[in-house]
């Protein structure tokens, strides 16, 4: 399916929703400019291609950045958010 630049913006659930099923082509000023895929054709192109295969879990960040995480959240307990009386909702 294709898609100029301004429908995908305008329509980016249904790109999303196309996405799932088949790739979608995006056009820009008439020429194919780039392609949205699911997560699971990407990771099936990267192992097909031999590249290793890319994570995209919660667990596997956590892993990577477990010290940055468990510094983030031991502040947010401690401290709150550092903003929230300039929120307005």
């Amino acid at each position: 399916m294709n898609f100029t630049a301004t429908e995908a913006k305008n329509r980016l659930g249904q790109v999303l929703e196309e996405a799932r099923i088949r790739p979608v082509f995006i056009e820009k000023a008439g020429r194919p400019h780039s392609v949205v895929l699911s997560i699971s054709h990407y990771e099936s192109l990267l192992a097909k291609a031999g590249e290793p295969e890319k994570s995209t879990s919660a667990a596997h960040f956590y892993e990577r950045y477990k010290d940055f995480v468990d510094e983030q959240n031991a502040r947010f307990e401690k401290d709150g958010l550092w903003n929230e009386e300039f929120r307005t909702w």
